[in-house]
């Protein structure tokens, strides 16, 4: 039996996902959770093999959950569902140390694959992001400048390019809007942008948003 624990802030996410992988009857939903200060707590007491587990989240993402689970060696295995474009964060993800990308958009049964591709060891990527990881190999110097951002300069970036104000951003992030510009001000930099007009271009460029 393959145990399955999902984190997503959104409920009916969550709720859809259970019903799509309680089909299997190789596969059980043990918990669910809608924050990184939940999961880590779940992650405590209920069995997992495989976290399914959204990027975007209130407060700690995805990407810092993806950080403490390698930082303990943890043995559960990560299946990133993400709303997310393939192309800008499957290679972030895998690089992080999750163990498969979907795009939340895609066809429900891949799911089912990939927690069982995921659960005998192996990666689980579509055909498009193996491409990517074909080119990355080959062409390991031609990373766009916001491969260097962290990951809460990555949600600054991609929450201000969505017409977020810094005071909506620091609620949801639950930091202090100073510390939302200090963000502001690194991601300005790093791509070498002025403002948040050439911000928002950049990201959409990028197909970040």
């Amino acid at each position: 039996m393959i145990h399955v624990v999902l984190c997503d802030d959104h409920a009916m996410v969550r709720r859809g996902i259970r019903d799509m992988l309680s089909e299997s009857v190789d596969i059980q939903v043990t918990g669910e959770a809608a924050s990184y200060a939940e999961v880590r707590e779940l992650l405590r007491t209920t069995a997992c093999d495989v976290l399914v587990l959204d990027l975007n989240m209130p407060g700690r993402g995805g990407m810092e959950v993806l950080a403490s689970l390698r930082e303990t060696d943890s043995p559960i295995k990560v299946l990133v569902v993400s709303m997310f474009p393939e192309d800008q964060y499957a290679l972030r993800c895998l690089r992080a140390g999750a163990q498969g990308y979907l795009n939340k958009a895609g066809d429900p049964e891949e799911l089912v694959q990939a927690v069982r591709t995921i659960m005998m060891g192996r990666k689980y990527v579509t055909p498009e992001v193996s491409q990517m990881l074909i080119d990355s190999l080959s062409k390991p110097l031609l990373e766009l400048p916001h491969a260097a951002l962290s990951e809460r300069e990555m949600q600054t970036l991609v929450k201000i390019a969505s017409g977020k104000r810094l005071s909506d951003i620091a609620e949801e992030l639950l930091l202090s809007p100073k510390t939302v510009s200090v963000y502001r001000t690194r991601v300005l930099e790093k791509l070498k942008l002025a403002n948040n007009a050439e911000l928002t271009v950049y990201a959409i460029r990028n197909n970040l948003v």
